[in-house]
């Protein structure tokens, strides 16, 4: 009768590869779940319109690492007006726990609901109001700049053609009153002159009468 050797470091080997996988199944569960099987969905409201979420593990809060599955809708009051689905994107320069939309909602009143899938199930809804925005308005062109020269104005400077016909005039009649003075003065004289001729000649002519007279009557 032979008898079979036992290697016992293969069974030892085995052994922890059985004990391992083992821990692994029971393990992996636990970590699973040790944030709990939903999400926490709360729609914050609007920014220019994008709808703006707050998306957690619903047991310890913690914000949710991997891609998120979600769809985004909105419908109108009055249920004529539906927009989405549209997904969920991380919001830029917020924390770990903020998504939003890439798409803007238009000015109005919405009933935003968000349902994700993945990686686990969570609801939230919201009536978000988008208020009208008004237009900046247009810059009107630049006032015209009028350039002030450093040389003097030549209104004040130049005379005016009027101006200078009436400097002239004026000029031309000072000029020829002149002359005018000058035949006054030569008139005098030669007037002067006439009447103390015709006083030398009447005197001579007197003395002539009484001479005659004198001689007739001697």
């Amino acid at each position: 009768m032979t008898r079979t050797k036992i290697a016992f470091p293969a069974v030892r080997a085995a052994t922890t590869a059985v004990f391992a996988v083992l821990g692994l199944m029971f393990l992996t569960p636990v970590a699973a779940h040790a944030h709990g099987d939903t999400v926490k969905v709360v729609v914050t409201g609007q920014r220019e319109g994008r709808v703006t979420t707050e998306i957690t593990w619903e047991n310890d809060g913690d914000a949710i690492e991997e891609a998120v599955a979600a769809t985004v809708n909105a419908t109108s009051p009055d249920g004529s007006r539906t927009l989405g689905p549209w997904r969920l994107v991380r919001a830029a320069g917020a924390s770990r726990t903020a998504w939003t939309t890439a798409e803007a909602l238009p000015p109005g009143s919405w009933k935003v609901t968000v349902d994700v899938g993945f990686p686990s199930l969570g609801h939230g809804e919201l009536d978000v109001a988008v208020p009208v925005v008004d237009p900046a308005p247009a810059t009107g062109a630049p006032a015209p700049t009028v350039a002030i020269s450093a040389q003097p104005s030549t209104q004040a400077t130049a005379a005016t053609p009027g101006t200078a016909s009436t400097l002239a005039g004026g000029q031309a009649g000072a000029g020829a009153t002149e002359p005018a003075g000058d035949d006054t003065d030569s008139g005098l004289w030669w007037t002067t002159a006439g009447v103390a001729v015709l006083a030398l000649a009447g005197a001579a002519t007197g003395i002539l009468i009484r001479r005659r007279r004198r001689l007739r009557l001697r």
